[in-house]
Protein backbone atom coordinates (compact mmCIF):
# COMPACT_ATOMS: atom_id res chain seq x y z
CA UNK A 1 0.00 0.00 0.00
CA UNK A 2 2.44 2.27 0.92
CA UNK A 3 4.48 2.15 -2.43
CA UNK A 4 1.23 3.00 -3.83
CA UNK A 5 0.82 6.01 -1.99
CA UNK A 6 3.91 7.14 -3.05
CA UNK A 7 3.63 6.80 -6.80
CA UNK A 8 -0.01 8.37 -6.39
CA UNK A 9 1.39 11.38 -4.03
CA UNK A 10 3.57 12.11 -6.95
CA UNK A 11 0.95 12.15 -9.27
CA UNK A 12 -0.98 14.41 -7.06
CA UNK A 13 2.21 16.90 -6.83
CA UNK A 14 2.27 16.91 -10.59
CA UNK A 15 -1.29 18.14 -10.89
CA UNK A 16 -0.96 20.66 -8.45
CA UNK A 17 1.94 22.23 -10.01
CA UNK A 18 0.55 22.19 -13.22
CA UNK A 19 -2.18 24.57 -11.59
CA UNK A 20 -1.65 27.79 -10.38
CA UNK A 21 -2.65 28.17 -6.92
CA UNK A 22 -1.99 31.84 -5.71
CA UNK A 23 -2.57 32.93 -2.45
CA UNK A 24 -6.51 33.88 -2.88
CA UNK A 25 -7.00 31.93 -6.04
CA UNK A 26 -6.70 28.61 -4.76
CA UNK A 27 -9.86 27.42 -6.13
CA UNK A 28 -8.71 25.22 -8.80
CA UNK A 29 -6.28 23.12 -6.60
CA UNK A 30 -8.95 22.81 -4.04
CA UNK A 31 -11.11 20.95 -6.33
CA UNK A 32 -8.02 18.84 -7.38
CA UNK A 33 -7.02 17.82 -3.93
CA UNK A 34 -10.89 17.03 -2.99
CA UNK A 35 -11.36 15.12 -5.86
CA UNK A 36 -7.95 12.89 -4.66
CA UNK A 37 -8.92 12.36 -1.14
CA UNK A 38 -12.68 11.03 -2.06
CA UNK A 39 -11.64 9.42 -4.95
CA UNK A 40 -8.84 7.35 -1.91
CA UNK A 41 -12.60 6.60 -0.23
CA UNK A 42 -12.32 9.76 2.26
CA UNK A 43 -15.32 12.01 3.22
CA UNK A 44 -14.39 15.67 2.61
CA UNK A 45 -15.42 19.22 4.00
CA UNK A 46 -14.53 22.19 1.80
CA UNK A 47 -14.85 25.86 3.21
CA UNK A 48 -13.72 28.64 0.34
CA UNK A 49 -10.44 26.96 -0.34
CA UNK A 50 -9.71 24.75 2.26
CA UNK A 51 -10.35 20.84 2.50
CA UNK A 52 -10.15 18.69 5.60
CA UNK A 53 -11.52 15.74 6.79
CA UNK A 54 -11.45 13.16 9.86
CA UNK A 55 -10.23 9.47 10.11
CA UNK A 56 -13.34 7.35 9.73
CA UNK A 57 -13.55 6.20 13.46
CA UNK A 58 -13.71 9.50 14.72
CA UNK A 59 -14.18 8.94 18.55
CA UNK A 60 -14.58 12.22 20.81
CA UNK A 61 -13.26 10.16 23.59
CA UNK A 62 -9.46 10.21 22.20
CA UNK A 63 -7.04 13.16 21.65
CA UNK A 64 -6.62 14.45 18.31
CA UNK A 65 -3.91 15.06 16.08
CA UNK A 66 -3.81 17.92 12.82
CA UNK A 67 -1.92 17.37 9.71
CA UNK A 68 -1.64 20.93 8.05
CA UNK A 69 -0.17 21.92 5.34
CA UNK A 70 -0.93 24.71 2.31
CA UNK A 71 -1.58 24.43 -1.57
CA UNK A 72 -1.13 28.59 -2.26
CA UNK A 73 1.87 28.94 -3.65
CA UNK A 74 3.66 32.57 -3.92
CA UNK A 75 4.22 33.85 -7.55
CA UNK A 76 6.98 33.00 -9.84
CA UNK A 77 9.83 35.39 -9.36
CA UNK A 78 11.54 36.33 -13.03
CA UNK A 79 14.45 34.50 -12.28
CA UNK A 80 12.69 31.47 -13.34
CA UNK A 81 14.26 29.44 -16.75
CA UNK A 82 12.08 26.80 -16.81
CA UNK A 83 8.06 27.29 -17.31
CA UNK A 84 7.26 27.10 -13.47
CA UNK A 85 3.62 25.38 -14.33
CA UNK A 86 5.37 22.48 -16.26
CA UNK A 87 6.06 19.80 -13.50
CA UNK A 88 9.28 18.06 -15.42
CA UNK A 89 11.02 15.10 -13.62
CA UNK A 90 15.33 15.48 -14.19
CA UNK A 91 17.75 13.72 -12.23
CA UNK A 92 15.34 12.59 -9.41
CA UNK A 93 14.05 16.01 -9.63
CA UNK A 94 10.37 17.01 -9.82
CA UNK A 95 10.33 20.55 -10.85
CA UNK A 96 7.71 23.07 -10.85
CA UNK A 97 6.53 26.05 -8.54
CA UNK A 98 4.91 25.02 -5.27
CA UNK A 99 6.93 21.52 -5.56
CA UNK A 100 8.76 22.24 -2.06
CA UNK A 101 7.25 24.81 -0.57
CA UNK A 102 5.19 23.28 0.40
CA UNK A 103 3.18 20.37 -2.08
CA UNK A 104 5.91 17.52 -1.41
CA UNK A 105 4.71 18.33 2.06
CA UNK A 106 1.25 18.46 1.54
CA UNK A 107 0.74 15.36 -0.19
CA UNK A 108 2.92 13.28 1.63
CA UNK A 109 0.86 14.60 4.98
CA UNK A 110 -2.40 13.63 2.38
CA UNK A 111 -1.12 10.31 1.64
CA UNK A 112 -0.60 9.26 5.50
CA UNK A 113 -4.12 10.23 6.25
CA UNK A 114 -5.54 7.75 3.61
CA UNK A 115 -2.99 5.33 5.23
CA UNK A 116 -4.64 5.50 8.15
CA UNK A 117 -8.06 6.97 7.36
CA UNK A 118 -9.91 3.15 8.12
CA UNK A 119 -7.69 2.60 10.81
CA UNK A 120 -10.23 1.10 14.00
CA UNK A 121 -7.02 0.73 16.48
CA UNK A 122 -5.98 4.28 16.79
CA UNK A 123 -4.91 5.50 20.03
CA UNK A 124 -5.62 9.03 18.15
CA UNK A 125 -7.96 10.94 15.67
CA UNK A 126 -6.60 12.51 12.75
CA UNK A 127 -7.47 15.42 10.65
CA UNK A 128 -6.21 16.41 7.35
CA UNK A 129 -6.36 20.07 6.50
CA UNK A 130 -5.38 21.67 3.06
CA UNK A 131 -5.23 24.85 3.65
CA UNK A 132 -5.23 28.60 1.67
CA UNK A 133 -3.51 31.80 2.18
CA UNK A 134 -0.33 30.50 4.19
CA UNK A 135 2.08 32.36 1.97
CA UNK A 136 0.15 35.89 2.75
CA UNK A 137 -0.97 35.00 6.28
CA UNK A 138 -4.44 35.46 4.63
CA UNK A 139 -7.94 35.32 7.24
CA UNK A 140 -9.07 32.67 5.02
CA UNK A 141 -6.95 30.37 5.11
CA UNK A 142 -6.26 27.67 8.12
CA UNK A 143 -7.50 30.13 10.91
CA UNK A 144 -10.87 30.26 8.92
CA UNK A 145 -11.75 26.63 10.05
CA UNK A 146 -10.63 25.88 13.06
CA UNK A 147 -13.44 26.70 15.16
CA UNK A 148 -15.09 24.20 12.13
CA UNK A 149 -12.63 21.37 13.65
CA UNK A 150 -12.87 19.19 16.77
CA UNK A 151 -10.32 20.34 19.76
CA UNK A 152 -6.92 19.76 18.37
CA UNK A 153 -4.14 18.61 20.78
CA UNK A 154 -1.23 18.76 18.94
CA UNK A 155 -0.56 19.98 15.31
CA UNK A 156 1.46 18.40 12.35
CA UNK A 157 2.21 21.73 9.96
CA UNK A 158 4.04 20.05 7.17
CA UNK A 159 6.82 22.53 5.66
CA UNK A 160 10.08 21.63 4.30
CA UNK A 161 12.61 20.86 7.26
CA UNK A 162 14.58 17.82 5.74
CA UNK A 163 12.02 15.33 7.97
CA UNK A 164 14.10 17.67 11.09
CA UNK A 165 11.82 18.45 13.28
CA UNK A 166 10.87 22.44 13.78
CA UNK A 167 9.96 22.09 17.71
CA UNK A 168 9.88 26.00 17.66
CA UNK A 169 9.19 28.42 15.12
CA UNK A 170 9.54 32.60 15.27
CA UNK A 171 6.81 34.57 15.38
CA UNK A 172 6.08 37.91 12.88
CA UNK A 173 5.45 41.81 13.42
CA UNK A 174 5.90 43.90 10.24
CA UNK A 175 5.70 47.44 11.65
CA UNK A 176 5.24 50.97 9.33
CA UNK A 177 7.41 53.62 11.05
CA UNK A 178 6.58 57.36 10.15
CA UNK A 179 9.19 60.17 10.97
CA UNK A 180 7.66 63.46 10.69
CA UNK A 181 9.08 66.64 10.00
CA UNK A 182 9.09 70.31 8.96
CA UNK A 183 9.33 70.93 4.95
CA UNK A 184 10.76 73.27 3.39
CA UNK A 185 13.57 74.65 0.69
CA UNK A 186 16.65 72.69 1.36
CA UNK A 187 18.32 76.01 1.55
CA UNK A 188 16.84 77.31 4.53
CA UNK A 189 17.25 76.67 8.20
CA UNK A 190 13.61 76.48 9.23
CA UNK A 191 13.22 72.97 8.84
CA UNK A 192 13.46 69.67 10.13
CA UNK A 193 14.01 66.84 8.26
CA UNK A 194 12.50 63.58 9.13
CA UNK A 195 14.81 61.87 7.01
CA UNK A 196 17.61 62.01 9.58
CA UNK A 197 15.07 61.20 12.17
CA UNK A 198 14.41 58.21 10.71
CA UNK A 199 18.07 57.21 10.88
CA UNK A 200 18.34 57.72 14.25
CA UNK A 201 15.54 55.03 14.54
CA UNK A 202 16.64 52.76 12.50
CA UNK A 203 20.42 52.91 13.72
CA UNK A 204 18.55 51.91 17.07
CA UNK A 205 17.15 49.02 16.02
CA UNK A 206 20.10 48.32 14.12
CA UNK A 207 22.12 47.67 17.36
CA UNK A 208 19.58 46.89 20.31
CA UNK A 209 19.82 43.60 21.58
CA UNK A 210 16.57 42.02 23.14
CA UNK A 211 18.02 40.69 26.14
CA UNK A 212 15.91 37.31 26.73
CA UNK A 213 17.45 34.74 24.36
CA UNK A 214 15.67 31.57 23.18
CA UNK A 215 16.77 28.06 23.72
CA UNK A 216 16.34 26.78 20.28
CA UNK A 217 15.27 30.34 18.24
CA UNK A 218 17.95 32.69 19.35
CA UNK A 219 17.57 36.44 19.82
CA UNK A 220 14.99 38.60 18.58
CA UNK A 221 15.65 39.76 15.03
CA UNK A 222 15.06 43.25 13.67
CA UNK A 223 15.41 44.44 9.92
CA UNK A 224 14.75 47.78 8.13
CA UNK A 225 13.25 46.30 4.93
CA UNK A 226 11.93 48.93 3.25
CA UNK A 227 12.04 53.13 3.34
CA UNK A 228 10.83 56.21 1.34
CA UNK A 229 10.93 59.50 1.21
CA UNK A 230 11.28 63.05 -0.50
CA UNK A 231 9.98 63.84 -4.21
CA UNK A 232 12.67 66.14 -5.34
CA UNK A 233 16.24 67.54 -4.39
CA UNK A 234 15.60 70.64 -3.42
CA UNK A 235 12.81 70.39 -0.59
CA UNK A 236 12.96 68.39 2.53
CA UNK A 237 9.83 66.56 2.44
CA UNK A 238 7.16 65.99 5.24
CA UNK A 239 7.77 62.63 6.31
CA UNK A 240 10.04 59.58 5.71
CA UNK A 241 7.66 56.56 6.09
CA UNK A 242 10.18 52.65 6.91
CA UNK A 243 9.04 49.32 7.28
CA UNK A 244 10.64 46.59 10.30
CA UNK A 245 10.71 43.27 9.97
CA UNK A 246 10.35 41.49 13.19
CA UNK A 247 11.40 38.05 13.98
CA UNK A 248 10.44 37.44 17.94
CA UNK A 249 11.33 34.26 19.71
CA UNK A 250 9.56 31.98 21.89
CA UNK A 251 11.14 34.70 25.31
CA UNK A 252 8.29 37.68 24.18
CA UNK A 253 5.05 37.98 22.67
CA UNK A 254 4.45 40.41 19.56
CA UNK A 255 2.92 42.76 21.34
CA UNK A 256 5.75 42.85 24.26
CA UNK A 257 8.18 43.91 21.50
CA UNK A 258 6.32 46.24 19.69
CA UNK A 259 6.02 48.07 23.35
CA UNK A 260 9.59 47.61 23.55
CA UNK A 261 10.68 49.26 20.27
CA UNK A 262 7.78 51.70 20.32
CA UNK A 263 9.17 52.97 23.72
CA UNK A 264 12.71 53.51 22.42
CA UNK A 265 12.11 55.33 19.24
CA UNK A 266 10.43 58.93 18.26
CA UNK A 267 9.04 57.80 14.99
CA UNK A 268 5.33 57.19 15.04
CA UNK A 269 5.29 53.14 15.16
CA UNK A 270 1.98 51.03 13.98
CA UNK A 271 2.17 47.06 13.86
CA UNK A 272 0.22 45.64 10.80
CA UNK A 273 -0.52 42.45 13.20
CA UNK A 274 0.67 41.18 16.49
CA UNK A 275 -1.21 38.43 16.00
CA UNK A 276 1.29 35.67 14.13
CA UNK A 277 3.26 35.16 17.53
CA UNK A 278 6.07 32.08 17.67
CA UNK A 279 4.95 28.58 17.80
CA UNK A 280 6.60 25.86 19.92
CA UNK A 281 6.08 22.06 21.11
CA UNK A 282 7.74 20.71 24.52
CA UNK A 283 10.90 19.34 23.36
CA UNK A 284 9.81 16.73 26.19
CA UNK A 285 6.47 15.92 24.00
CA UNK A 286 6.12 11.97 22.72
CA UNK A 287 5.74 12.94 19.00
CA UNK A 288 9.35 14.87 19.39
CA UNK A 289 11.04 11.98 21.51
CA UNK A 290 9.53 9.91 18.37
CA UNK A 291 11.10 11.61 15.96
CA UNK A 292 14.09 11.73 17.65
CA UNK A 293 13.77 7.90 18.21
CA UNK A 294 14.17 7.96 14.63
CA UNK A 295 16.96 9.64 14.13
CA UNK A 296 15.30 13.10 13.38
CA UNK A 297 17.45 15.98 14.88
CA UNK A 298 15.01 18.93 16.54
CA UNK A 299 16.07 22.56 15.97
CA UNK A 300 14.26 25.70 15.78
CA UNK A 301 12.92 27.44 12.89
CA UNK A 302 13.09 31.56 12.15
CA UNK A 303 10.39 31.17 9.28
CA UNK A 304 6.83 31.27 9.42
CA UNK A 305 3.79 29.16 8.68
CA UNK A 306 0.69 28.31 9.35
CA UNK A 307 2.02 27.42 12.97
CA UNK A 308 1.13 31.01 13.91
CA UNK A 309 -2.81 30.75 13.66
CA UNK A 310 -2.64 27.27 15.65
CA UNK A 311 -3.86 27.45 19.55
CA UNK A 312 -2.03 24.17 20.59
CA UNK A 313 1.58 22.41 20.52
CA UNK A 314 2.43 22.12 17.04
CA UNK A 315 5.79 20.60 15.08
CA UNK A 316 6.97 22.31 11.53
CA UNK A 317 8.30 18.68 9.65
CA UNK A 318 8.11 17.52 6.20
CA UNK A 319 10.14 16.45 3.18
CA UNK A 320 12.31 19.32 0.75
CA UNK A 321 14.23 21.93 1.65
CA UNK A 322 13.81 24.95 2.76
CA UNK A 323 16.58 27.18 1.78
CA UNK A 324 14.83 26.09 -1.85
CA UNK A 325 11.75 27.91 -1.10
CA UNK A 326 10.32 30.81 -3.05
CA UNK A 327 13.71 29.83 -5.51
CA UNK A 328 13.76 30.27 -9.24
CA UNK A 329 13.28 27.07 -10.87
CA UNK A 330 11.86 24.94 -7.83
CA UNK A 331 12.64 21.44 -7.03
CA UNK A 332 12.11 18.55 -4.56
CA UNK A 333 13.78 15.50 -5.51
CA UNK A 334 11.12 12.55 -5.38
CA UNK A 335 13.30 10.46 -3.08
CA UNK A 336 12.63 13.03 -0.21
CA UNK A 337 8.64 12.55 -0.84
CA UNK A 338 9.09 8.83 -0.99
CA UNK A 339 11.43 8.92 2.27
CA UNK A 340 8.75 11.48 3.76
CA UNK A 341 5.73 9.53 3.55
CA UNK A 342 7.51 6.08 5.12
CA UNK A 343 9.39 8.75 7.66
CA UNK A 344 5.82 9.75 8.73
CA UNK A 345 4.44 6.83 8.97
CA UNK A 346 7.00 5.66 11.58
CA UNK A 347 7.27 8.33 13.51
CA UNK A 348 2.90 8.16 14.12
CA UNK A 349 3.65 4.35 14.59
CA UNK A 350 5.75 4.87 17.67
CA UNK A 351 2.24 6.70 19.26
CA UNK A 352 -0.59 5.39 17.02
Amino acid sequence: MINVLKTNAIELLKNLISTKSFSGEEDETAVIIANWLVSSGVTINRSMNNIWAINKYFDETKPTILLNSHHDTVKPNKSYTRDPYEAIVEDGKLYGLGSNDAGGCLVSLLSIFVYYYNRKDLKYNIIVSATAEEENSGDNGISSILSSLPEIDFAIVGEPTTMNLAIAEKGLVVVDGCAIGIPGHAAHKNTVNPIYKAIKDINWIENYKFPLVSEFLGEVKMSVTQINAGQQHNVVPTECDFVIDVRVNDRYTNQQVFDIIDKNTESNLVARSVKLNSSSIPKEHEIVMAGQRQGREIYGSPTLSDQARLHCPSLKLGPGDSTRSHSPDEFIYISEIEEGIELYIRILNEIL
